[in-house]
């Protein structure tokens, strides 16, 4: 049984602690906020190009949000770890440039014990970043592409934009300019034959659009039309006319696309069943290889923010800076490296004798056990 007057001594440690923990635990929560907030809006930033445009063409406002909303858990996915990264770099990099990790060392307090609250954050982060690779971010993903790839089926008249070649119907349409919403100026538009040979090109001063979003119809009216036709041997027959229709049916091409969804888009338990019964099916051995590639990727990548403050953290008392700087360009570098190499991985389905499947978690095995070496020496120490 502990002795009375050993229990205040108890109760100033655990005070010593506790402060020593807030105090590490809230810049380590700064800096981390910082980085997932800057890394996040500059990976968002890559991918809003295309919807800024769109909304721009007259895709409503609501389109942007979703879009966001949709592609925000792929992008945390790389941002959590990272920003994982940044902030035990930086943090610990300046205390131990400061002397104050030493100085808590020399008092009795053991790395663990620094670290503690630190990595039972990790290790939630961890979760969430499995939550969003295994079940989340996939079908949002799926969301997002689809958004993109039915605009036409929402506000069909945004799909026009001068300079930008549309395809219709085996048919080409480029225009020069186009005024407010519904018309036109200066349409041109290719026709080709079963042999993709040019069968007919029809040039327009000017076009209306008219759109039955119920059924899915554009029309299109052409005025004052030069129509040309081209016979087997070549010859042109030119025509003209003041007015042409002609009718989009954009519901079914949309309807046309493949109803499969690719195993990218797929939850892991129904990407687990579809790998079971093409397995089964005896499905070609690289399209296997690509499934088991996709499954492992997920699962390596949510595991990532072990693997970085594993290395991070020896890393960064071993480094000594206080320049934040360094940690930032450190972290960089190590960020870059990792993902680079689960790229490179993940690109090997191809070649399914290499077992990519495998290789995919070797950057989390060489972080790791660095780390975990790196960590016991400066421990020891």
């Amino acid at each position: 049984m502990m002795r009375p007057d050993k229990a205040p001594g108890n109760f100033w440690n655990w005070i010593i602690m506790w402060t020593l923990n807030r105090y590490i635990t809230r810049d380590f929560l700064i800096v981390f906020g910082m980085a997932i907030g800057i890394l996040t809006f500059g990976m968002l930033g890559a991918r809003l190009g295309e919807v800024m445009e769109l909304i721009s063409r007259g895709i409503p406002l609501e389109s942007f949000f979703k879009f966001i909303l949709y592609t925000l858990p792929v992008i945390l996915i790389y941002t959590i770890p990272w920003s994982i990264l940044v902030a035990t770099m930086v943090t610990f990099g300046r205390l131990s440039a400061d002397s104050e990790i030493t100085a808590m060392r020399a008092c009795g307090v053991s790395l663990l014990q620094i670290v503690a609250p630190l990595l039972l954050f990790v290790i939630g982060m961890t979760a969430v970043c499995l939550y969003l690779q295994v079940y989340a971010g996939p079908p949002m993903l799926g969301k997002a592409r689809a958004l993109m790839r039915n605009t036409a089926a929402t506000q069909p008249l945004a799909i026009f934009e001068p300079g930008k070649q549309i395809e219709f119907e085996g048919a080409l349409l480029y225009i020069d300019d186009k005024v407010g919403k519904n018309e036109l100026r200066g349409v041109q538009i290719y026709r080709f034959d079963d042999k993709l040979n040019r069968a007919q090109d029809i040039f327009a001063e000017q076009a209306l659009l008219t759109a039955d979003e119920e059924n899915m119809i554009l029309n299109i009216k052409l005025v004052k039309c030069v129509i040309s036709y081209y016979a087997d041997d070549n010859t042109k027959h030119t025509t003209f006319s003041d007015e042409l229709e002609l009718n989009f049916d954009y519901g079914k091409a949309i309807n046309e696309q493949r109803v499969g969804q690719r195993a990218k888009f797929l939850p892991a338990d129904q990407l687990l069943a579809r790998i079971k019964v093409d397995r089964k099916r005896g499905v070609d051995e690289e399209e296997m290889c690509e499934l088991e590639v996709e499954l492992n990727q997920r699962i390596a990548l949510a595991l990532s923010p072990i693997a970085f403050l594993l290395l991070g953290l020896p890393l960064a008392i071993r480094t000594s800076r206080r320049e934040t700087s360094v940690g930032l360009f450190l972290s960089v570098i190590l960020g870059g490296v990792f993902f680079l190499a689960i790229i490179v991985f993940e690109s090997l389905t191809s070649f399914p004798k290499l077992y990519p499947q495998y290789l995919i978690w070797l950057p989390n095995l060489v972080f790791q056990t660095l780390g975990a070496i790196m960590l016991y020496r400066v421990s020891q120490r």
